[in-house]
Formats: structure tokens, C-alpha cells, sequence
């Protein structure tokens, strides 16, 4: 089956006058396994990595670990290895320190045994934006997947994300909105179109992207997510509740919780967003909870100090969520305030620092030219 597919996309070649370069011809080779039980596992990593759940996560990690251990040279299937490390501290609360150097160990091994090939170009963006945090290294490799591979879906939902967090939001746009082109039914591409708006302050246009994803997946539990942050925004509690409730159905992760509380306090539940507060507690002696999650309850419920303080230890713990802050609007409360400092640019992490504090570390982005500040108390 393998090499019938390879034939027939070279056949394909011909009959339409593609001319491809030796070396991409080479690279087209190499593409898959010849190990069929290994190319078996992939697809099945490829399954269950598309749901983005924790628990889907998992599994997607150890069919592309088995892969790998089949055909130590196998590009694709260290390239999703390296995509599912670095989405399970995002979908799934896995610890980021320790995600992030098999993450980058995978996308090591996928450029190496496939440097030429768009998904390992993306795998690359994906360590530098999420994990790195080094957001200009990432849109170079997410650009250059694009250029090997114009096709190729994801590198341009990758390049939309990393150019919204940025604050260029109709570049973002456009980089998604070619995801979507290229493949109109998956469900993750249109989910975080609808981040992309709602990064963008478009809440309606967030909505009916979250809605539209929600049909094409009805147990997408991001979808709901998306969905509910926008409600909040446009001030419909009960709608936004109820997505929430929906979410849950399927999966569970810090974002549910925090969103929960951030809406309760919100809706002067005092005593609800403080029980949600324990919640995390709880959780956070039996497991990691970003403490991002944290910090937004705090900040919700205008408790100031303690979400400071759970952001700086959201950034020891390199927790993936910081790389909100530059963007989402939930935190527009505090961005004039001195101890959120943000850039200009709206690109990279400028965080709380208190001008009184005589102990601040600085930990300079040189790609970014911004300098993070995490106040030590």
C-alpha cells in the first residue's frame, strides 16, 4: 500500500505537469515508512492527537512513541510525537517543564530524519511559540512549512495562532482562514478561528466560529470553550454556563475550571468562585494545575495581589497560558496598570513587577527584544 502511494503521487505529478526538484523528489520518498505497522501506528497517533483531549493526548503520545521505536528515521511520526508533547500542558495540564524538553527532543529528531518536509517545519513552530517562548524563531519555521508544502492545514492555523498572540490580528486571520480553505471539516481549525476573534475583540464573528465547530464535532470540547469565553464577553452568563456544562461532558482541564470561577465572580458569586478557588487547590496537591488558572479567579474576583502573585509562579513554572496574557481580553483590567507591563508591539511576555521591589529577575527574550520581569518576593 505504501508504495502503491508513492506511484500513484508520482503518476499524479505527470498527468498534471508538476515538475519536482530531485531533492523534493527524495524528500517525497522518504516521506513514509516502509514499515507498515509503524505507518498503522501513526494513523492511529494522528486519530487521537486531532481530539486534542488529555486523555486523547496520551494515547496519540504512545502510538507515535511506538511508531518511532519501529523506525528510529521516521520523520512524520517524530513530528507528531514532538506536536502531541507540546499540546498536553495547553489541552491537558501536563507539567510544561517536563514537556517541554521531549517536545524538543521529538522536533530535534523530526528535522533531522525529514528536514525538508512541512511537518516538521511545523512541529518546530509549535516547541518555539508554545514552549520556547520564542515567537519569532517560530513564525520563520512555521513560514517555512508553508513553503515546502502550500497544502499543508496546519502550519497555517500554527501561523494564525502565533501571529495573533502577537496583536497582528488580519494577517491572522488570513493564515487561518487558508487553514480552514484547505480543510474545511476539521473541527480544531474552525475552534480556534474563533480564538483568533476573540483575541481580535470580534465576539460575534468568535461565536459563530465556536458554534460552526460545535457542529462539525458535537463533543469538541474546546469548541464549548470558545464558546463560553465569548458569551462572557458579550454578556450572555447563562448561554456561557451552559457551554461550560456542555465541555465538562467531554473533558476536563484547568481552563473549564477557571472559566467557571472567572464567570462566578464576575457575577458577584463570591462564594462560588472562592469554592472554585479550592477546587484548584485540591487538585494542584495530587497533580500540576497551571497556576494561570489561578491567577484568573484572583484576578476576576479584583483580587489583585493574589493573582500577581499566581502569575509569578505561573511563570516559574513555565506555564503555556502566559502566552495569553499579551491579547486576551480577560485581562484588559489591568493592562494599565504598572505591575502588567506590556510592549508597544503587543508581542512576547512583559509581566508583573512592582517598582518597590528591590529583587526582580530579568530574563531577556533576544529574538523579541523584550526583557520579562517576574517580581521575587
Amino acid at each position: 500500500m505504501l508504495e502503491f502511494q508513492r506511484e500513484l503521487s508520482t503518476t499524479i505529478s505527470h498527468e498534471v505537469g508538476l515538475r519536482f526538484s530531485p531533492e523534493r523528489l527524495t524528500a517525497l520518498a522518504r516521506r513514509q515508512t516502509r514499515q507498515v505497522e509503524a505507518y498503522d501506528l501513526y494513523l492511529r497517533g494522528r486519530y487521537f492527537w486531532n481530539q486534542l483531549s488529555p486523555l486523547t493526548t496520551r494515547r496519540a503520545i504512545e502510538y507515535y512513541a511506538r511508531a518511532t521505536e519501529l523506525d528510529p528515521e521516521y520523520a512524520l511520526a517524530w513530528s507528531g510525537l514532538a506536536d502531541a508533547y507540546t499540546a498536553s500542558p495547553i489541552n491537558g495540564d501536563a507539567p510544561p517543564l517536563q514537556a517541554w524538553p521531549r517536545a524538543a527532543d521529538a522536533a530535534a529528531r523530526a528535522v533531522r530524519a525529514g528536514p525538508d518536509l512541512a511537518e516538521t517545519q511545523s512541529s518546530v513552530g509549535l516547541v518555539k511559540f508554545w514552549l520556547d517562548w520564542d515567537w519569532a524563531a517560530a513564525e520563520t519555521a512555521l513560514r517555512n512549512a508553508i513553503a515546502l508544502d502550500p497544502s499543508y492545514a496546519l502550519a497555517h492555523r500554527n501561523l494564525g495562532i502565533v501571529l495573533s498572540h502577537a496583536g497582528r490580528h488580519e494577517e491572522a486571520r488570513s493564515a487561518v482562514r487558508r487553514g480552514r480553505e484547505l480543510d474545511p471539516l476539521h473541527a480544531p481549525h474552525v475552534a480556534l478561528s474563533s480564538q483568533i476573534e476573540f483575541n481580535a475583540r470580534d465576539y460575534s464573528a468568535a461565536i459563530q466560529f465556536a458554534r460552526r465547530a460545535t457542529i462539525l464535532d458535537p463533543e469538541f470540547f474546546i469548541g464549548y470553550i470558545q464558546l463560553a469565553q465569548a458569551y462572557v464577553q458579550m454578556g450572555n452568563s447563562d448561554l456561557a454556563l451552559d457551554a461550560l456544562n456542555t465541555a465538562g461532558r467531554f473533558s476536563s482541564n484547568s481552563k473549564l475550571i477557571a472559566l467557571r470561577g472567572s464567570l462566578f465572580a464576575k457575577l458577584g458569586q463570591t462564594e462560588e468562585a472562592q469554592a472554585v478557588l479550592k477546587t484548584l487547590e485540591a487538585a494542584s496537591r495530587e497533580r500540576y494545575v497551571p497556576p494561570y488558572a489561578t491567577a484568573l479567579v484572583h484576578a476576576s474576583l479584583g483580587e489583585r495581589d493574589a493573582a500577581y502573585q499566581w502569575l509569578d509562579h505561573a511563570f516559574d513554572a513555565r506555564d503555556v497560558h502566559l502566552v495569553f496574557l499579551p491579547v486576551d481580553p480577560k485581562w484588559d483590567a489591568f493592562r494599565a496598570e504598572s505591575r502588567f507591563l506590556l510592549s508597544s508591539r503587543g508581542a512576547g511576555y512583559h509581566t508583573w513587577t512592582d517598582p518597590l521591589l528591590s529583587d526582580v529577575r530579568r530574563i531577556k527574550v533576544p529574538t523579541l527584544g523584550i526583557w520579562i520581569l517576574a517580581a521575587t518576593r
